[in-house]
């Protein structure tokens, strides 16, 4: 998925229903506020409450300093 990809403006977490932020490198969409990563799989975001992986503090704080959210 491409940055600039429209999907994205309508793309919300299951949970919280709040903006994703997508993690280029690792192929995945996140949640700030719930530390949670959403897979993106052959160009399909997996967007169900059990897909979401929590993340550790230390990923948060390095995934926020690189994306600036």
């Amino acid at each position: 998925m491409e940055p600039d990809n429209p999907l994205l403006r309508i793309l919300a977490c299951p949970l919280d229903k709040g903006p994703l932020v997508l993690l280029g490198p690792e192929d995945a969409l996140y949640n700030p506020r719930l530390r949670r990563r959403y897979p993106i799989l052959d160009g399909i975001p997996q967007l169900l409450p059990s897909s979401g992986v929590p993340v550790s503090a230390a990923e948060h704080a390095r995934i926020t300093e690189r994306t600036g959210s």
